[in-house]
């Protein structure tokens, strides 16, 4: 089942239709068993009509499903983002920080962003002026109950400045957390069941029509399990409304690419859909 959360209304589909479900976000997916919460409301709920979908799901209409949530991160999950990790740090003599972290008992994890920092599918992300080495970071994001239980998975993108971060290992916040730097849609994909490891994880970026990126991976790539990471985050922070945890990252470009104004970014995972971003600058920089 996929929650889509829009400007008009919250819309559950299942089975190829969709059904209205009037209840506030955060009372709606804060729950344990939520699979089962949803499969109860569809018949009590109202079946959208197809005109009133498009127009609810569509550019400017869509929003990223979160209300009151926090967004985490976890760092250095992949082995291809610790040697990216490494790569931008060796200037700084940094680089055998995120080899420990990769082999390190303990996790990196991070605060990402709030709610209203947060983007959604067919909305813009941002890219740092003061960065001269942009890029975009797809990751396969867990919706956890207050609870500690993970109850859905969404797309996410974790941007980031690496030229900030391989600077010094200090300025890591910086190059992660600024104003539309994390996107995550277009739905929250709900199941009681762990998603397959075998689930791949797709990006593509578009210049000017032309692809000047695309790879994929699977999510058993990942050095961690899911658990291990909710139970560190978990261990000394409480989330009332529930948390996004996204699981890290597992394409990088290549050192020589950096994002450009007009960008578009293509995330996607399967089961849960593709989350498309335009690259922009913030506009307090055009004043």
């Amino acid at each position: 089942m996929k929650l889509y959360n829009s400007v008009s209304r919250i819309l559950l589909e299942h089975n190829a239709s969709f059904f209205i479900i009037d209840e506030p976000w955060d009372i709606l997916v804060n729950r344990d068993d939520l699979a089962g919460h949803l499969l109860s409301r569809i018949h009590t709920s109202k079946v959208a009509d197809a005109t009133d979908v498009e127009q609810w799901l569509g550019a400017g209409s869509i929003l990223p499903p979160i209300s009151r949530q926090e967004v985490w991160a976890a760092g250095v999950t992949y082995l291809k983002s610790r040697d990216a990790r490494m790569e931008e740090s060796q200037g700084s003599g940094a680089a055998s920080l995120y080899d420990r972290v990769y082999d390190a008992a303990r996790p990196e994890l991070f605060f990402k962003a709030a709610a209203s920092r947060v983007s959604g599918h067919l909305q813009q992300v941002y890219i740092r002026k003061d960065s001269v080495w942009n890029v975009p970071e797809p990751e396969l994001t867990l919706f956890i109950n207050s609870n500690g239980s993970i109850q859905g998975y969404t797309c996410g993108n974790d941007m980031s400045s690496r030229s900030i971060e391989g600077e010094n290992a200090l300025y890591l916040p910086q190059a992660k957390i600024y104003e539309k730097s994390a996107a995550l849609g277009p739905c929250l994909y709900v199941t009681s069941a762990l998603i397959n490891g075998e689930t791949a994880i797709k990006m593509i970026i578009m210049r000017n029509d032309v692809v000047v990126y695309e790879d994929q991976t699977k999510v058993s790539r990942i050095k961690r399990s899911f658990t291990e990471l909710v139970e560190y985050l978990y261990r000394e922070c409480d989330f009332v409304h529930g948390c996004y945890l996204m699981t890290g990252t597992c394409l990088v470009p290549s050192p020589d690419f950096t994002l450009q104004e007009g960008d578009v970014v293509d995330i996607s995972i399967d089961g849960i859909g593709i989350l498309t971003n335009t690259i922009a600058f913030n506009p307090k920089h055009n004043s």
